[in-house]
């Protein structure tokens, strides 16, 4: 045997990344390993934070220093061996880019090979690629430049042009907005009692400071009295340079401050409340000149096989693929090819049917994933390690079963596979499986099972005990209270819906991925999809809790995220008698020497920063002289220390009892997320935890109708229990629950099953069953039907 063949295993020791213990293990290479645990066990660190962090920044460390000092650099995990790496491609859930400038195409590089067919096969012929690019604006200039030239300064004059696509009305974005001006300020009002209602606009604060001292406006005239000068300045001023106070600032009118702030910002990445004034201030509508196409008339005037590009890209892929293989032109026939492969990977990958002109931002975390295998999955490289986090997320049971082939195929061709999942069905085809746990955070970080899938259910491990799990149908449902209808829903795909939506029960929407699950949904509830909604206080009471990923730096966590910590804060202060700000270490009571951070971090350039703990606060965050401040007998940092349980019981008696955090409390308990510390950052909770998290700080809502978005993301099967037991909470709490969902044992356990399909694109869109789980398992006439029935045993 060649000594080269020894190498056939990663073999990890001694793994200390967030909450592992010392972790070891040997990876079979060129196998597929799935790595199973409860959310928040420590997968994603030992997969993500140790192995493959690791080999990125082994391949980095090839690079020349100056082109280090350009990527990011990563600090080495906290591992005593890893030996055996080979190059790691992750296919993670992030969601794709939310700029509103990036679409489907933009974004998979589809748009940029169609842009070159165009250009060379377009007719009338109008320029170059950039001329089909709606991120490319035209522009034309002149004028003189200075040069040296043989020791002398010469004058040239010099002209330029640039054809871009972009069209000049909407610059682009394929909308245009118009604001509501009643919903920036009270004009019965000046500025110094309050006029501005915009999030964020505090009279103390400078988006305020900015416009008092300005000079240009009388801050105590209301501002219905402003002169037409005043108000233009106001509102539409160019930028200028003034000064307020000592510090020199730009100042601009309050119309395009809102737009630069609010508007290029895409909608989903908003925080709520941020979401929710630009819902109230601005009304988008479809840009009239480009009919939301984002491109000029030159643009759309150029055809190729009878269509325009912006027709090509709002054609369903798979429909798409079908028109280019229909394109015969030797001289651009090796793009063509090209352009053929990456289309037909959209289409075997179950993508087929997203357009190029879909926004990226609309993309749930399942397709974004998917979306990002693309590139991989023509590739002819081997010995690879391809890192995947939860491929099934989002994905029908019929789905599923396709991207098991297509992660097997990746194996076939001599890579390694190393997959983080939950589904059963997903953890079925390991070669080998990695059990990690036995609980989460603290309670997790250690190896419970190495071995086969059989050896892991006879393995007695929470993930082993509850692998052959089946939820049963219920033998009784509970009975409607009243209902939703919807009429004539046609967003998307929808055709002309018409559903009836009961109320007071647990309702399932389902179908394959595609299908149009969430345009029903999200779209019609929110009576945006040009849908009828009528029935119990239609659209009203209404909580959504969609798929987003919550936003969050290190110095937030669950009780900032939440709002527990403004009632705690102020307890704090009343029972010591000073102000609330002294406990926030993201205010006055921050530790001065890390600034509240808890720990002092050093840039290193090219190699990777360090961060120490703050030797003044030992990684307290706050003050010395704060800590002095008990509450309960505890000072602030040992409330943020404290598990979420632990705090439950804390604030719900004794001295402690502040009944508004107990509340926000007995939420996250609730969503099972006891164990998870107050203070913990959010950027080190797992994809799991923060859907949970989200769950329980909307579950705080007025609202009679819930409607969630695949809420089993992200959970092991153990965890799905607790989640059903949630809703059936909810449900008995008289609050009526729709639930989006691809989960087997929630659409068991639902009292109403609506299921869409019968495909996906324009091959589904249509209502193919409405009735009882029990009715649909009989029926067996739609693809749910049959996985439903196969999945019960019946």
């Amino acid at each position: 045997m060649n000594v080269a063949d020894q190498h056939d295993r990663i073999r990890v020791q001694g793994a200390r990344v967030n909450n592992l213990k010392d972790v070891s293990v040997d990876i079979p290479k060129r196998r597929l390993t799935v790595f199973t645990g409860v959310s928040g066990s420590g997968k994603s660190s030992l997969v993500f934070g140790t192995i493959a962090a690791e080999s990125q920044r082994m391949i980095n460390e090839t690079y020349s220093a100056f082109l280090q000092g350009f990527m990011p650099s990563l600090a080495r995990p906290e591992v005593d061996v890893l030996e055996g790496l080979t190059t790691a491609i992750i296919v993670d859930q992030e969601r794709m880019g939310a700029n509103s400038r990036s679409t489907v195409g933009t974004a998979t590089d589809v748009n940029a090979m169609l842009r070159i067919v165009f250009s060379r096969l377009g007719n009338p012929q109008i320029g170059s690629p950039q001329a089909f690019a709606f991120n490319v604006p035209s522009i034309s200039g002149a004028g003189a430049v200075t040069l040296e030239k043989g020791g002398r300064t010469v004058k040239e004059r010099r002209s330029f042009t640039v054809t871009g696509g972009m069209c000049p009305r909407c610059e682009g974005m394929g909308r245009v907005n118009d604001i509501d001006l009643a919903q920036l300020f009270d004009d019965s009002k000046s500025l110094n009692d309050g006029a501005l209602t915009i999030p964020g606009y505090t009279p103390d604060g400078w988006g305020v400071r900015i416009f008092t001292g300005s000079g240009f406006l009388d801050a105590d005239k209301p501002i219905r009295d402003y002169t037409k000068r005043e108000r233009d300045d106001f509102l539409y001023k160019e930028p200028v340079k003034v000064k307020v106070g000592d510090i020199n600032m730009t100042y601009e009118g309050l119309v395009p401050k809102v737009q630069k702030a609010f508007l290029s910002k895409d909608r989903e990445a908003m925080q709520p409340h941020i979401r929710a004034f630009v819902d109230r201030a601005v009304t988008f509508t479809t840009c009239p000149d480009c009919d939301g196409t984002r491109l000029n008339a030159a643009a759309r005037s150029s055809r190729v096989g009878g269509i325009s590009i912006a027709e090509a890209c709002a054609l369903q892929i798979s429909d798409l693929a079908e028109w280019v293989r229909g394109l015969s032109e030797p001289s651009v026939a090796p793009l063509l090819a090209a352009l053929s492969e990456t289309l037909d990977s959209f289409v075997e990958i179950g993508l087929g049917y997203l357009s190029l002109d879909r926004p990226a931002g609309t993309l749930s975390g399942g397709e974004s994933q998917r979306t990002k295998m693309i590139r991989h999955l023509g590739s002819s490289l081997t010995d690879v390690t391809y890192v995947f986090d939860e491929p099934t997320i989002g994905l029908h049971p019929h789905d599923i079963q396709r991207m098991n082939g297509l992660l097997l195929r990746l194996r076939d061709k001599g890579n390694t596979v190393l997959v983080v999942e939950h589904k059963p069905e997903a953890i079925a085809i390991a070669d080998h499986v990695v059990d990690i746990g036995p609980g989460a955070g603290t309670a997790g970080g250690t190896i419970c099972f190495e071995g086969t899938v059989e050896g892991l259910r006879g393995s007695g491990t929470l993930t082993g005990r509850h692998l052959d799990d089946r939820a049963r149908v219920k033998s009784t449902v509970r009975e409607r209270t009243g209902v939703l209808k919807v009429r004539g829903a046609s967003r998307h795909n929808l055709r002309e819906v018409d559903v009836d939506i009961p109320l007071g029960v647990l309702v399932v929407v389902t179908g394959v991925a595609g299908s149009g699950k969430s345009s029903l949904v999200h779209g019609s509830l929110g009576a945006a999809g040009g849908a009828e909604v009528r029935g119990a206080d239609a659209g009203g009471g209404i909580v959504s809790i969609d798929q987003g990923a919550i936003k969050g730096s290190r110095r937030s966590n669950p009780a900032t995220y939440t709002g527990l910590l403004d009632p705690i804060r102020t307890a704090f202060a009343k029972a010591n008698g000073v102000k609330p700000a002294l406990f926030s270490a993201n205010s006055e009571g921050a530790c001065p020497n890390c600034n509240g951070a808890g720990v002092i971090y050093t840039d290193l350039g090219m190699m990777a920063g360090v961060s120490t703990v703050c030797e003044v606060c030992e990684g307290k965050r706050f003050e010395a002289s704060v800590l002095d401040y008990t509450l309960g007998g505890r000072d602030i940092s040992e409330v943020l220390s404290m598990s979420i349980a632990e705090a439950e019981a804390f604030f719900g008696e004794g001295e402690a009892r502040i009944p508004a955090a107990h509340g926000i409390l007995k939420r996250l308990v609730d969503v099972g997320l006891g164990y998870v510390s107050v203070g913990q950052p959010l950027t080190t909770l797992s994809g799991g935890e923060r859907q949970r998290l989200k769950l329980a700080t909307h579950m705080g809502e007025k609202g009679d109708i819930y409607v969630l978005d695949e809420p089993t993301a992200g959970l092991h099967l153990a965890d799905v229990e607790n989640l059903l037991g949630l809703l059936d909470r909810l449900v008995d709490a008289g609050k009526s629950v729709i639930v989006v969902e691809h989960h087997q044992a929630v659409m068991a356990h639902a009292d109403w099953i609506i299921d869409l399909g019968p495909g996906a694109g324009h091959d589904g869109g249509r209502v193919v069953f409405e009735g009882t789980p029990a009715a649909l398992i009989a029926a067996r006439s739609t693809l749910t039907g049959e996985h439903l029935a196969e999945y019960v045993g019946r």
